[in-house]
């Protein structure tokens, strides 16, 4: 549970761009919104951790915590925050708020296609946005040297002072790889392992080469942290470039494994 709770944190606190003003009633922009993986713009996917940046997104600053997952059901309001963020009118599960930030979950049982965005904030009523959502949109979980968030089996991280080696078992985690067998129950935490329903589209690349899938032992929801998906990997090479895709829908470049020689 470490892992997980370390994991949570880190969703909640990267990309963090708290402006601390309030002004009436929120405001923001489709191109505020991003992957919180990797916090880029784009097309996100269902089941998807997205941040949205703005101005007047709450009157306070609050995390989830445990005390606030009832049932295993995660909430869609923060207590004492009025905060509610809606997609194509459904509420979204919410993981943190700020004047300037939200981070929040993309309903799983949305379809590919052109949603509404809208933040309400008690009586305030933010703009309509529209947000592109296609079946996939994979980001690795970055650190703040364009490091893959990663860990070993044990769950110790891996990162440049404790790299891993070729040949060892790495956990890398992502975000926005869209459903999975079986399917993703809304707002609920998972509990247990479930794969991706688009593995045969799944590819994953170091330095630009294509990793053999017998590589690959999982990719699938990351148990006890909803939007979360893991990926297991054995590692072939040191210190390499990676990506993940699904289709046509790729990771940024320029994301880096710590892997010593």
């Amino acid at each position: 549970m470490c892992r997980v709770w370390f994991l949570a944190a880190f969703v909640i606190l990267v990309g963090y761009a708290d402006s601390g003003s309030v002004h009436e009633g929120p405001y923001y922009t489709s191109g505020s919104i991003v992957n919180a993986a990797d916090n880029q713009p784009g097309k996100l996917a269902p089941n998807t951790i997205a941040t949205m940046y703005g101005t007047g997104l709450a009157y306070t600053t609050k995390s989830v915590t445990g005390a606030d997952i009832h049932g295993g059901v995660l909430p869609t309001v923060l207590p004492g925050t009025g905060v509610r963020v809606l997609i194509g009118g459904l509420p979204a599960v919410l993981y943190y708020v700020s004047p300037g930030q939200i981070n929040f979950l993309v309903p799983s049982y949305l379809s590919p296609g052109a949603v509404s965005v809208q933040v309400i904030l008690d009586a305030l009523a933010g703009p309509p946005v529209s947000m592109e959502l296609a079946s996939a949109a994979p980001a690795l979980f970055e650190t703040s040297e364009s490091n893959a968030v990663a860990t070993r089996p044990d769950g110790k991280l891996i990162n440049p002072k404790s790299p891993a080696k070729p040949g060892d078992w790495v956990i890398l985690y992502a975000t926005g790889l869209g459903q999975t067998i079986p399917p993703v129950i809304y707002g609920e935490v998972p509990t247990s392992a479930a794969e991706i329903e688009q593995m045969s589209e799944f590819e994953l690349t170091l330095d630009g080469v294509a990793v053999d899938k017998s590589r690959v032992y999982y990719a699938g929801l990351a148990p006890y942290f909803a939007g979360l998906y893991q990926i297991n990997l054995k590692l072939p090479r040191s210190n390499p470039e990676i990506r993940i895709a699904i289709g046509k829908q790729e990771s940024v470049t320029g994301v880096r494994l710590p892997v010593q020689p």
